[in-house]
């Protein structure tokens, strides 16, 4: 669910070409955003059509209706800055105040060694490859506006793992787990979160096992992890709620649970600021 935390004035203003100085005052009428300004959040964005968007220098897709995507990755500072190139060609820039937020730590044990510290040459070779098929999938760039519907939960059950919390793997430091694991049986049904694209889907990855990506627009896409069947393949299109896969226990894990991830260009995000609160009681049986 999107938690709306800066609405700007005159919306009305972005509709109606052409743009008139005279009747905006202030930066903030060329402009609304909707969304958490935090570490590890999505912001939705929408401003005159034809404009030019930047974040913090990067230019960002924006949709012939002058919708776009601002995200924060885990460890945002607490400033970005926001450049809107009007059609008429005035600038309009904000800074935009991004809220820090504290991560659990997580130890997990009884993972095999092999999976925690990798050292046989077919081993790197397998992961290397690995992260070139989800780079390759992860660059499509395409003008849908799939994630304008917003996003609902892939799966039901226990959440066992949250965004941001740094990982001690077998007693070792590891990087920041950046997805939302929820707890599941093997064999319950995943389905996508929102509309889009299948970009990836392979069986068994190294780290990950089964693996599906979905491409949502504007380089927004969806991971799925550790995943027993999938049941989509690449260049499919599904809608949302549709079924694509069953939750497993493959790959680099202690037991059967989904692992679902967001990235929004080369920004980790976070899935579980985009849905409701898991609903309660939770019987885990799944969606």
């Amino acid at each position: 669910m999107r938690v709306r935390s800066v609405i700007c004035a005159a919306l009305l203003l972005l509709l109606a070409p052409p743009l008139a100085a005279a009747t905006a005052t202030a930066a903030d009428a060329w402009y609304a955003l909707d969304g958490q300004l935090v570490q590890g959040g999505l912001v939705y964005g929408r401003t005159a059509p034809g404009s030019t968007v930047l974040q913090d220098g990067q230019e960002v897709r924006v949709s012939k209706n002058g919708d776009f995507l601002l995200g924060f990755t885990r460890d945002a500072p607490p400033t970005s800055q926001l450049e809107i190139r009007l059609p008429d060609g005035r600038n309009v820039t904000r800074t935009l105040d991004v809220a820090r937020r504290e991560y659990r730590i997580q130890r997990i044990d009884g993972l095999p060694k092999r999976t925690v510290t990798p050292r046989k040459p077919e081993d790197l070779a397998r992961i290397r490859a690995d992260a070139a098929a989800v780079g390759k999938a992860r660059r499509r760039d395409d003008d849908r506006q799939d994630f304008l519907v917003g996003f609902v939960w892939p799966v039901l059950g226990p959440v066992t793992g949250v965004y941001g919390s740094q990982r001690i793997l077998n007693g070792q430091p590891r990087r920041p787990h950046y997805g939302v694991d929820v707890a599941a049986p093997t064999g319950t049904p995943v389905h996508a979160p929102a509309a889009g694209l299948v970009t990836l889907a392979v069986p068994d990855m190294f780290f990950s096992g089964g693996t599906l990506i979905i491409d949502h627009g504007h380089k927004l896409s969806s991971s799925f992890l550790h995943l027993h069947r999938l049941h989509v393949k690449a260049g499919d299109y599904v809608e949302q709620g549709d079924l694509i896969a069953e939750v497993g226990a493959t790959g680099r894990v202690t037991g059967a649970h989904l692992d679902w991830r967001m990235n929004l260009r080369d920004r980790r995000i976070d899935p579980q600021l985009l849905v409701p609160p898991m609903p309660e009681p939770v019987d885990g049986s799944g969606s």
